[in-house]
């Protein structure tokens, strides 16, 4: 989807008068290597660390401040707390020890005493008679002052530890040493100030915000430590307001400034079903299914993620919405990642149309021809018609057996087929609907944005289809926020009543014993079991268990169950078949990989055994424990796990302690942290530099009100096309990320 280009196209710059404020957006465009001490060598070198612009420089802040009146002289200094102290190195040395390790030796002294320094990090270089800062623990060794690895700054002369209260500490770029790269910002900032600021003063005065030039001046150059905060803090609200600005701005230029489809909502089809329901839905599926029929009813279409827990009842509510847009003359189409997942979502509409004696009968099926079932009747009183199409059959509920995939496009094209659930296999361009009018994509972040708007696009009729991304993976509100800006979101944060909670406990990846008398529990029950294994073979390269060694090893422990494999490089055909078996109760135990991490429905599966469980993330453990306990039975997950790092052990206490999947999706994003969010494709200068998503979450709750708040007043306003404008200049290429879910 493209931006619009009246604010993301690079607008000719105009060279401010020597007395104006330049504005970011300008500085941006400004090479660094106009900036005394950057030749073109070094400019190559920042190029490749994202540094091209004055604004580059302007907005690499330091690393950490070393304060003046904090620094301890080394004979006062005291033993065994955090100090930090200055000074000359007067010898330097390296030499090998054991295993290959290099230890690095330092002698500084600041005239008062002298301390040993000891690094164990080859990295470490230094030179006699440059002067340094030391932080770290003071301790004596043998009789005399010694510091073991302590963090160190190189200084560019003894003048900075004389001069000034507070002294920025830059991280080295592109060949440049911190002390070089504090004069280049230095000098960038001389020819720079003052900075305008595109924020109205309204809006910094309402969230406690400092001015731009004095965030940029008191960042780089603090009077005081104590100013550092709310310059920090300025300039972590910028970098999110850039962010949620443009992902605003996408949703009102591709959805709210669009017509979707005329529906009618809450109509005789819709009642139907929900008299027929043999519940009532939870206050949470009320409140979400009120979120989408408003949606459906508004002139501009639907563009939403909806959130639920495994078994939270997402499927009731998403029928509910798809026959409403079936009753206003529609077709509803729904995407799943695979084709496990796609025959799932058809098998549960199929069955509950049938409950609500909705569905074709078994007279319709049987009769000679289908010419009754496409006859001109009320929509609120035919059987509703389905369809399935994969990779590898196409079938509906209304013809027995499979039909041809011509057949099965005809039907969709001339509007004989009312929902269709499929793979990818919907959005080949021979796949035409006759009038869409919703689109639901499940496990939505398994599919790129350009799928999504493939399957939008496939409308003949008149109206931008509605589009609802499902997903039964728990995001965090500030990632949701960040990473889904352009979208609104609806949670079912209730399960039903009855729901038993699944109890999780862990052993010894070694407990073999235990596990299998777990397993023949559970079958001896009458139930059946998942054992899901990191790997499907062997590897010499990962310590994990394989699914392949597994079921070799629960056929010849346990020859009395009937036990089966299933993972990703099987033929479709063979997974299918294993599935049915399994569904069908002919297998008590299904060896598997993570190919049922979703979509796999079979109330009957009552345990869940996770082995090297420490090698799944949260969110993964969290989706396969959701695979069981979903009938009558209640269910219960054992994790095999013997975690070698923190981060290992705490993923294994958080699953046993915790079924909430949003309390677990926090500690997930903790523990991986926002690094890995963006990803590989989306690093450079559009991650953020300073904001760290949970850690300043209020201030990431600020930028998307100003934003939203801002394109709903007024979306080709100055203050919006100014905010745009520096999203161009800053990010330049990188700024395509934002334009995608």
């Amino acid at each position: 989807m493209a931006m619009r280009r009246k604010v993301y196209q690079h607008r000719p710059m105009t060279t401010p008068k020597p007395h104006e404020a330049r504005t970011l957006a300008y500085l941006a465009g400004v090479p660094a290597d106009k900036v005394k001490g950057i030749g073109v060598t070094t400019m190559k070198r920042l190029d490749g660390q994202g540094i091209r612009s004055v604004a580059d420089l302007l907005l690499t802040v330091p690393r950490r401040y070393l304060d003046r009146s904090q620094l301890f002289n080394l004979a006062a200094a005291p033993l065994g707390e955090e100090v930090t102290v200055g000074g000359t190195v007067i010898s330097f040395s390296k030499r090998r020890i054991s295993r290959g390790r290099t230890m690095i030796e330092a002698r500084v002294s600041d005239g008062t005493s002298s301390v040993r320094c000891v690094w164990f990090n080859p990295y470490i270089r230094l030179t006699e008679g440059e002067e340094v800062a030391l932080s770290g623990k003071v301790e004596t060794f043998r009789g005399s002052l010694q510091m073991k690895g302590p963090d160190v700054d190189r200084l560019s002369g003894n003048r900075e530890l004389k001069t000034g209260i507070v002294l920025p500490v830059y991280p080295s770029l592109g060949g440049l040493g911190p002390a070089k790269v504090r004069d280049a910002v230095a000098n960038a900032m001389r020819r720079s100030v003052p900075i305008a600021d595109v924020v109205p003063k309204a809006i910094l005065d309402r969230f406690d915000l400092v001015d731009r030039t004095f965030a940029i001046s008191q960042v780089h150059s603090p009077d005081s430590l104590a100013e550092t905060g709310p310059a920090r803090r300025r300039l972590i609200f910028d970098e999110f307001l850039r962010i949620q600005m443009a992902l605003k701005v996408r949703a009102h230029d591709e959805f709210e400034s669009q017509v979707g489809v005329p529906n009618s909502v809450k109509g005789e089809l819709f009642h139907r079903f929900a008299d027929m329901l043999p519940y009532r839905l939870t206050d949470a599926q009320d409140r979400v299914l009120d979120e989408l029929l408003g949606d459906m009813e508004a002139q501009t279409p639907m563009h939403r993620l909806l959130q639920g827990e495994v078994g939270s009842g997402k499927t009731v509510v998403v029928i509910s919405a798809l026959l409403t847009s079936v009753e206003s003359g529609h077709q509803g189409a729904v995407m799943a990642p695979t084709e496990v997942l796609a025959t799932q979502h058809y098998l549960g509409t199929e069955l509950a149309l049938a409950d609500a004696r909705m569905a074709p009968t078994r007279e319709d099926i049987g009769a000679s021809g289908t010419e009754s079932l496409f006859a001109e009747e009320s929509l609120a009183t035919r059987p509703v018609r389905i369809g399935l199409f994969t990779g590898s059959r196409v079938t509906t509920n209304f013809v027995s057996g499979d039909v041809s995939r011509n057949q099965g496009l005809e039907w969709l094209s001339d509007g004989s087929i009312d929902l269709a659930f499929g793979t990818q296999a919907l959005i080949q361009s021979d796949v035409d609907f006759h009038s869409l009018g919703m689109v639901v994509v499940d496990e939505q972040h398994r599919f790129g944005v350009e799928q999504r708007v493939v399957m939008r696009d496939k409308n003949q009729g008149e109206g931008v289809p509605d589009l609802l991304l499902m997903t039964a993976t728990p995001i965090p509100r500030t990632l949701a926020m960040t990473l889904y800006g352009d979208l609104k979101v609806s949670v079912i944060d209730e399960l039903p009543p009855g729901r038993t909670p699944i109890v999780t406990d862990a052993v010894s990846d070694t407990a073999e014993d235990q596990i299998d008398s777990a397993i023949l529990q559970a079958v001896d029950a009458g139930g059946q079991v998942f054992v899901v294994c990191p790997l499907v073979e062997d590897s010499d390269k990962i310590e994990a268990r394989s699914a392949v060694a597994e079921i070799a090893r629960v056929k010849a422990a346990l020859p009395q169950v009937r036990s089966g494999l299933l993972h990703g490089q099987m033929a479709a055909d063979e997974k299918a078949e294993i599935m049915h078996r399994f569904r069908t109760g002919d297998i008590d135990v299904l060896v598997a990989t993570t190919v049922i991490e979703v979509g796999i429905d079979v109330p009957n599966a009552t345990l869940m055994v996770i082995r090297t469980a420490d090698r799944f993330g949260l969110s993964q453990l969290h989706q396969l424990r959701g695979r069981v306990g979903r009938g009558e039975r209640g269910g219960s997950c054992l994790l095999s796990a013997d975690p070698t790092t923190p981060d290992g052990e705490r993923r294994i206490e958080a699953m046993v302690s915790s079924n909430d999947g949003f309390e677990l999706s926090e500690i997930d994003l903790e523990i991986r942290g926002q690094g890995t969010v963006f990803g590989g494709a989306q690093s450079g200068s559009a991650d953020l530099r300073l904001g760290d998503i949970l850690r300043d979450h209020e201030l990431l709750t600020a930028a998307n009100t100003v934003a939203t708040e801002a394109v709903a007043s007024n979306p080709d306003g100055p203050f919006v096309s100014e905010v745009m404008h520096e999203v161009a200049m800053l990010f330049g290429d990188s700024a395509e990320w934002l334009t995608r879910s």
